[in-house]
């Protein structure tokens, strides 16, 4: 078995990284694990770390003599930054199958910057006491952490805390041996796709026409943890192609959904140069749990406690704008795909959310937006979820990639 990192600040959770490991070691004997510390400060302690608090943080750029007469945020930062760099070392050099940490307010921070660096498919662990806060949930988007919730303070040991610690011991542990069993290796074009129940039938024809032809595709839930894992992905060079026909996490971060993605949204792709179809799904709505008082005159649909909010005309132009301004960065030849009979499941005729005026805002937003050589311009008499607009965009996707030899 290779290594797991048990990382965190030591000197004031000593007890609790210590049953912790007890668990990990009484579970599986051969298990190698890696201790760094990243206190803040030096301490005592019962047992020495692999990696010292004092190596942590000139790995950050600090000396930790220094980092403990000044700003607690400040060394913090630096050993973020001395972890960070420690545990990516040690996956680089192909020493590391897993990593597990506990903390608080300021461990969970700490883990997670740490954690979020490492790739899908590695077991990552962070033990938190804020893991069921209503304001973190953000925190760990785009990634494959698993968060466990501490249930009590992590400030002692107790019955409830060793349950939750051995759990986590387990879980580390059998996610690691887990990892060493073989995987069937396809070697096949990898492609992203978004998708979004609104525009779920136009994907999934879309799909099914890629896998046909050979491709593997990965569809991103648009929710805005989706969104941000498939520009990561794509940014990390594992997708040969995008077929984004589901944009419509930019309605959330205009609006102030639920499902904003943020800024970078469109960003991946059109930087790095990798092939790809867009289109402007299921920009009609912005999700929203309950309703803002500011919106209370617009339409919805749904219920108070989850629904759905028609974009304006005025939004729509906007929006227009922000696609047409990101597509204009492309590195690469690049296809924007107009739907003109409707963009999501409740924006046809007769459809709650059909709303011309909207649509064709959107659609003359991008039509005078557009400027760059790169990006071609197809308007379809059709509708999202048809299966002819689906095909087409994944062949004009299956173009663009042969065309840039990731066919």
């Amino acid at each position: 078995m290779k290594n797991i990192a048990v990382f965190g600040a030591f000197d004031t959770k000593g007890a609790e990284f210590t049953y912790l490991l007890e668990c990990m070691r009484g579970l599986a004997p051969e298990c190698k694990i890696i201790t760094i510390d990243v206190s803040a400060r030096t301490h005592d302690a019962e047992w020495a770390p692999d990696v010292s608090c004092e190596e942590v943080a000139r790995m950050g750029g600090g000396d930790l003599q220094e980092l403990a007469k000044g700003d607690r945020l400040e060394a913090v930062t630096v050993m973020i930054k001395g972890a960070k760099k420690c545990l990516r070392s040690l996956y680089d050099e192909g020493k590391l199958a897993g990593a597990i940490t506990l903390g608080g307010g300021t461990g969970t921070v700490l883990g997670m910057q740490v954690l979020h660096q490492l790739p899908i498919g590695l077991p990552k662990i962070l033990v938190s006491t804020i893991a069921a806060s209503a304001t973190t949930g953000r925190m760990w988007q785009g990634s494959d952490i698993l968060v466990m919730n501490s249930v009590v303070d992590i400030a002692g040991l107790n019955r409830i805390s060793r349950a939750v610690f051995r759990t986590a011991a387990g879980a580390i542990v059998g996610a690691v041996q887990a990892g060493e069993l073989p995987l069937p290796h396809e070697d096949k074009p990898v492609v992203a796709a978004t998708m979004y129940g609104m525009t779920t039938p136009g994907v999934e024809a879309a799909k099914a026409l890629l896998e046909r032809e050979g491709c593997e595709v990965l569809v991103f839930h648009a929710n805005g943890a989706g969104g941000k894992t498939m520009e990561q992905m794509i940014s990390a060079g594992e997708i040969d192609g995008v077929l984004d026909l589901t944009t419509t996490e930019w309605a959330d971060n205009l609006c102030g959904g639920v499902c904003a993605a943020g800024g970078e949204r469109l960003d991946a792709a059109a930087r790095c140069g990798t092939p790809q179809v867009v289109s402007v799904g299921a920009l009609d709505m912005v999700n929203m749990n309950e309703r803002p008082v500011r919106y209370a005159d617009r339409l919805f649909h749904g219920n108070e406690k989850s629904s759905l909010m028609r974009t304006t005309p005025e939004e729509n132009r906007q929006l227009g704008g922000i696609i047409a301004e990101k597509l204009n960065a492309c590195t690469a030849p690049c296809i924007l795909m107009l739907p003109l009979r409707g963009i999501s499941q409740i924006d046809r005729e007769n459809g709650p959310f059909w709303d011309p005026e909207a649509d064709k805002t959107l659609f003359d937003a991008l039509r005078c937006g557009l400027s760059s050589p790169l990006v071609q311009l197809e308007e379809l008499p059709l509708h999202i979820n048809d299966v002819a607009f689906g095909e087409q965009a994944a062949r004009e996707l299956l173009s663009l990639m042969a065309a840039s030899g990731k066919e």
